[in-house]
């Protein structure tokens, strides 16, 4: 028997590209404005909501029968809270320059549209199971995206991944430097990454129409 139903499996890889919080359902896009100048800064704020959500739903769906519904946004806030709160004092216990970078936007996590729908419309009508596969499928969505933008963002606006020079140093003019390249500084700008983000949601709706809002 397989490990994962065909619907299991939807959970995992439908939000990786055709039901992506972020191009798809336009969720989220306040951090992949903010924190992806850098490929690091990315990729860790990726991993934070994929601990946030995944826990966060189990969680959820293992209360589910016991939360008041007249509380149960209080309730989901304070569950994500809790684990925004590990994030940050994981982060600044061993990668402390990191989570100054990032600064107040782990704490965002907490208001993060992504995280209070899952919670919403999955995981309190759903067993822990299928909750945490929906957490990780949602959240790596958003995750990819970010480290996508974070990709280009940093390589054509500071010539580096990761922070190490990959196309050259461009006070020595070795690499592409040499035969004329320089940075391009507006990759640094917040409006930058919301055109790389377009050019995402381009690329995905020319190559499936039924993307596509008729208006």
């Amino acid at each position: 028997m397989a490990l994962l139903s065909k619907k299991d499996r939807g959970l995992l890889l439908d939000p990786l590209a055709d039901n992506n919080p972020i191009t798809i359902q336009v969720l989220g896009i306040c951090s992949a404005l903010a924190i992806t100048a850098q490929l690091k800064a990315s990729i860790v704020m990726g991993l934070s909501v994929v601990f946030v959500l995944a826990m966060g739903n189990v969680v959820i769906s293992l209360m589910r029968n016991i939360i008041p519904s007249k509380i149960r946004i209080i309730v989901q806030l304070v569950v994500v809270a809790a684990l925004v709160i590990i994030v940050d004092q994981v982060l600044k216990a061993f990668a402390y320059e990191l989570s100054k970078t990032l600064s107040v936007f782990v704490g965002l996590i907490i208001t993060n549209c992504i995280i209070m729908g899952r919670f919403e419309a999955f995981a309190l009508g759903n067993k822990p199971w299928r909750s945490f596969l929906d957490g990780i499928g949602n959240a790596a969505g958003y995750a990819l995206i970010l480290i996508i933008v974070g990709f280009f963002r940093e390589l054509f606006g500071s010539g580096t991944l990761l922070g190490f020079k990959v196309l050259g140093d461009p006070i020595t003019k070795t690499g592409l430097y040499a035969i004329g390249y320089e940075n391009n500084g507006f990759m640094l700008l917040s409006p930058m990454a919301l055109i790389v983000v377009g050019i995402i949601i381009w690329i995905q709706r020319s190559r499936n129409s039924a993307l596509i809002e008729e208006n």
